[in-house]
């Protein structure tokens, strides 16, 4: 239990040898739901994106394919996320189109109103406050940006409740919670999905 406690709780900030299988096994592990959750953005065709806890750099490298028009940033507060995102992501570094940034989602050091769609992979259980990160995040998009928030955890299932009384400052929360601390936030419009057959849910915001 103590070598399993030890791993599971680089889900929050990786570091060391542990830290690097941890996020090796983001990328992969998270694929699924996180592609599922990037159907759900119809409507933006963004020219900036931020990815935000931004673990191995696998999804904002996919949103930058979906997107070959954007440039995007990503942050994370571990500085071996930001080692694997640049690695991960080399390509499109190099291209100019990306910048991969050490940041603490409660005070970021980016730019009022400069992005048309911000995400939150897999991340928002370990966010200091949700209203207050939340307002962060409103602040750099522009007016009618969108954030999409993507969990594996309604806030309910039986095995993420788990997890949350094993890794340190985890929290799950309801597809309400969320839509709550949006609008405290500041947020207009706020839509929620369900997956069919997993806990998995999404949820957008409009600034």
């Amino acid at each position: 239990m103590g070598l399993f406690k030890d791993y599971v709780n680089q889900t929050r900030k990786p570091q060391g040898r542990l830290g690097k299988m941890m996020l090796n096994g983001m990328n992969s592990g998270h694929a699924k739901m996180a592609d599922w959750a990037i159907l759900h953005l119809q409507t933006v065709v963004p020219e900036k994106l931020v990815d935000l806890g931004c673990g191995g750099g696998r999804n904002v490298g996919v949103l930058l394919k979906r997107y070959p028009s954007a440039k995007g940033t990503a942050v994370d507060y571990s500085d071996l996320s930001v080692e694997k995102a640049k690695d991960y992501n080399e390509v499109v570094i190099s291209e100019g189109r990306l910048e991969v940034k050490q940041g603490d989602v409660s005070a970021l050091n980016l730019p009022d109103g400069t992005y048309d769609l911000a995400t939150a992979f897999e991340t928002i259980y370990f966010w200091p406050g949700l209203e207050k990160c939340f307002k962060e995040v409103a602040r750099i998009l522009k007016d009618g940006g969108l954030f999409l928030i993507s969990n594996e955890s309604d806030g309910e299932d039986a095995t993420s409740l788990k997890f949350e009384k094993i890794i340190d400052g985890m929290k799950c929360y309801t597809p309400t919670q969320i839509s709550d601390a949006l609008k405290a936030a500041g947020f207009s419009k706020v839509t929620t999905a369900h997956h069919p057959s997993k806990p998995w849910i999404t949820v957008i915001a409009k600034k």
